[in-house]
C-alpha cells in the first residue's frame, strides 16, 4: 500500500496525462484535505479530490474517469452533477494502471447491475507520515524529521487580540462624528451640516514578543519553536529572542534566511546555544533596552523556558512582575507541563507562575493548538 505523498503523486500524474493540469499547489491541498477530513470511502475520497485538483466544469468528466481507473470508485459519480445514470467511462489509452501499489479495475460485469444504488469500498490511503510525527514530542525528533514538519507549521496561524490604532476609517453607523469632514460637507450647502460623517477606530493585532531559552534542557524545543515562528508568524512581524546566559535578538536573522537556514544563523548569532540558563539577568536586560522602549507595551509576551534557573528567584520574580505590568499577556510554554505529573517545583518556574496568564506545554505538533488559543485569548485579571 503506497503513502499517502506517493499516491497523490501518482494520481495527479494520471490527470496530467487525461488532460487536466494539476499544480504543485493543489497536490498539497489534496494532500491536506485528505490527513484533515480523513475519508474512509471513495465517495468522501472523491469529494476531497474533486475540491481541491478540479478548476473547471468541463475537466470533471475526465476526472472521474481517471478516479474510477485509479480508486476503483464504484460510487455513482453522476448523482453528484444531477446526471442519472452516468455511465462510467473507460479510461484513455494513454494513462496506464501503473500506480505502484494499487490494481487497475475491471470493466463492470454481468455481475453489477446498472441500476444497482452505490456501494461505497473502503479508500486504499495510508496515514501520512507527518500524522505519526505530529504526535511525537520534539525532543524525540531528528533535525530531518522536524523539518519535515515545517510545511504544516505554515498552515498555522498565529493570531494575537486585537488592538485599538490610532487611525480611523469612515462608516455609516460609526459610534463617533467625523468633526472636519462633516463641516467640510457642509460647504456645499450653505454651512448646514444636513448630514453627520461618522467614524469606527481601526484595530490591528497586538505585538507578538517571544523569549525562548536554548539552554541544553530547552534545545530541542527552542528550535521548534524558532521554526515555528519563522513559518506561521512572519506575517504578524514578531519580536523574537533568546536567552541562556545572556539575551540575543534574532528578528533580523529569521527576517532574513528560510526555515531551515535561520535555524543554524542563529546558533552561530546566540553564543549562549545549549548553555547555561539565567532568566532573571536576561528578563531584567530585556526590560531595561527593550521593555521601556515600549516593545513589551500592551503586547502578548511568550516566554518559552522550562524554568531551570541559576540565579536567584527573588530576582526573577522582581522582573516577571515588572514585565507583568506592561504585557497584555504574559503566556509561559514549559514542555514538562505535558505529564500529567508535572508539579510547578523547580524554583524558577514556581517564581514565575503568579505572573503568568496561561502556561501550556507545545511539546508536540498537536499540543501547539493548544498555544495559538493561548495567544489569540482575552486577557482576565484581576
Amino acid at each position: 500500500m503506497p503513502e499517502l505523498p506517493e499516491l497523490a503523486a501518482a494520481f495527479t500524474a494520471c490527470l496530467h496525462e487525461a488532460g487536466i493540469a494539476v499544480s504543485p499547489d493543489r497536490a498539497r491541498g489534496f494532500v491536506r484535505a485528505v490527513t484533515l477530513l480523513d475519508p474512509s470511502t471513495t465517495r468522501e475520497l472523491r469529494d476531497c479530490a474533486l475540491a481541491t485538483l478540479v478548476s473547471a466544469r468541463e475537466q470533471i468528466e475526465p476526472f472521474d474517469a481517471v478516479f474510477r481507473a485509479v480508486f476503483g470508485g464504484a460510487a455513482d459519480h453522476g448523482a453528484h452533477r444531477g446526471q442519472a445514470g452516468d455511465p462510467a467511462r473507460p479510461l484513455p489509452g494513454t494513462v496506464p494502471g501503473r500506480v505502484p501499489g494499487i490494481r487497475r479495475p475491471a470493466a463492470d460485469g454481468p455481475g453489477r447491475d446498472a441500476g444497482a444504488p452505490p456501494r461505497e469500498a473502503a479508500v486504499p490511503v495510508a496515514a501520512s507520515p507527518l500524522d505519526r510525527l505530529a504526535s511525537r514530542d520534539f525532543a524525540d525528533l531528528s533535525a530531518a524529521e522536524l523539518a519535515r514538519l515545517s510545511e504544516l507549521m505554515r498552515a498555522m496561524v498565529l493570531r494575537t487580540p486585537a488592538r485599538p490604532s490610532r487611525r480611523h476609517r469612515t462608516a455609516h453607523h460609526g459610534t463617533r462624528v467625523d468633526v472636519r469632514r462633516t463641516l467640510s460637507d457642509s460647504r456645499r450647502t450653505g454651512g448646514q451640516p444636513l448630514r453627520l460623517r461618522r467614524f469606527v477606530t481601526r484595530t490591528r493585532p497586538r505585538d507578538l514578543v517571544v523569549l525562548c531559552d536554548i539552554s541544553g534542557s530547552m534545545e530541542p524545543y527552542a528550535r521548534a519553536m524558532l521554526q515555528l515562528l519563522f513559518c506561521a508568524a512572519r506575517a504578524t512581524h514578531a519580536e523574537v529572542f533568546t536567552f541562556a546566559t545572556r539575551l540575543t535578538r534574532l528578528t533580523p536573522v529569521l527576517r532574513r534566511s528560510g526555515p531551515h537556514d535561520a535555524l543554524a544563523r542563529a546558533g552561530r548569532t546566540a553564543p549562549d546555544w545549549s548553555g547555561g540558563t539565567r532568566i532573571g539577568e536576561c528578563l531584567a536586560e530585556f526590560n531595561e533596552r527593550f521593555g521601556r522602549r515600549g516593545m513589551a507595551h500592551g503586547a502578548v509576551v511568550v516566554i518559552v523556558s522550562d524554568g531551570w534557573d541559576t540565579g536567584e528567584p527573588a530576582d526573577l520574580a522582581t522582573h516577571m512582575a515588572r514585565l507583568f505590568r506592561v504585557a497584555h499577556r504574559v503566556v509561559w510554554v514549559n514542555p514538562r507541563s505535558a505529564s500529567p505529573r508535572y508539579r510547578p517545583l523547580v524554583a524558577g518556574m514556581a517564581a514565575a507562575l503568579p505572573y503568568c496568564d496561561a502556561v501550556v506545554s507545545a511539546h508536540n505538533l498537536t499540543a501547539l493548538d493548544e498555544f495559538t488559543a493561548a495567544l489569540s485569548a482575552p486577557r482576565r485579571r484581576r
